[in-house]
């Protein structure tokens, strides 16, 4: 009776351990189907987020600011400050339509000998048209992204009276922001006003001073460029009429500062001369003397900066 009892006993022992071990282990196999699961589903939102950003088809950006000295090419263009408004709408990431106008803000920007443009305060000075082609290629870990913006430009100056008052560009524009000095070529063709040649090398670092890489909050970028112009863009300016050259050398410090995600607050310092080539450091001098000072005091420099809110969706 007691062997009897005991072996009762032993087959309820084992038969307890047997459903404990067989419990034990179908929990610890849910367990790791839970923990195999959650990577693979946070992997999926990513996907999904991806997709979502991928079939955005429209975006937008707009900026609205204040530059001290209306500047091209290193030479004054407004000796006052001036307000700039721009506006972009992109499609498919591919092509992109905009434009941005000038608002002269004071009187003295009309004071440019000898057009003698007027009191033009609070009025428009340029208004751009401009439809372009723009996206990001990948070139690979030792290159990054390419990125390549074609656009087409029509340009209105309302000031100039009794001239020429618009014309055309064709501009292409590279980029390799992955690289640690950033570099920009720029290439420029006036269709109409002078059928000149512009070109200008860029080359910077983008510093994250709060946060890092693309979530940083505030970036600086230092940077320097040199333009080149051939003789038909040099003549153009007044510059030089038997031979282009090295044109503007500027010297350049960007701030940025991301309020949120759509919104930056941006400004800038820069200052610009003509180094490299005499005859055509002289023509710049006398072009910003234009603007009142005469050739004997003009300088061939220009130093100026500008803030402004930038916006994008």
């Amino acid at each position: 009776m007691v062997y009897n009892i005991r072996m009762k006993l032993n087959t309820i022992i084992c038969a307890a351990a047997v459903c404990g071990c067989a419990s034990f282990v179908a929990a610890d196999e849910e367990s790791a189907k839970s923990e195999a699961s959650a990577p693979a589903e946070a992997e999926l939102s990513e996907e999904e987020k991806g997709e979502e950003e991928e079939e955005a088809v429209v975006s937008a950006e707009a900026y609205f600011g204040v530059d001290s000295r209306y500047i091209t090419y290193g030479l004054t263009d407004g000796k006052d400050p001036i307000a700039r408004v721009n506006g972009y709408l992109s499609f498919f990431d591919w092509v992109y339509v905009g434009g941005e106008m000038l608002f002269d803000l004071t009187k003295g920007n009309g004071k440019r000998t000898p057009y003698e443009y007027g009191n033009r305060a609070g009025k428009l000075m340029t208004l751009d048209a401009q439809a372009g082609i723009a996206h990001e290629f990948d070139l690979g870990e030792t290159l990054g992204t390419l990125g390549v913006d074609l656009y087409y430009t029509y340009e209105w100056l309302p000031r100039h009276h009794g001239v020429m008052n618009d014309t055309q560009y064709l501009d292409v524009e590279f980029t390799l922001n992955d690289l640690w000095l950033e570099p920009k070529l720029w290439i420029e063709r006036d269709l109409m006003a002078d059928d000149g040649f512009y070109v200008n090398l860029e080359v910077g670092h983008t510093f994250a001073l709060v946060g890092e890489g693309e979530d940083a909050t505030l970036t600086f970028k230092p940077s320097f460029a040199q333009g080149v112009g051939n003789t038909l863009r040099t003549r153009g300016y007044g510059l030089s009429d038997d031979h282009g050259g090295l044109m503007d050398s500027t010297i350049k410090g960007e701030l940025a500062w991301k309020l949120c995600d759509n919104v930056s607050l941006k400004a800038y310092i820069a200052y610009s001369d003509y180094w490299f080539d005499r005859k055509l450091r002289h023509g710049a001098r006398a072009y910003n003397g234009q603007w009142g000072h005469g050739d004997k005091y003009a300088n061939s420099w220009n130093f100026y900066g500008g803030v402004g809110v930038a916006f994008s969706f």
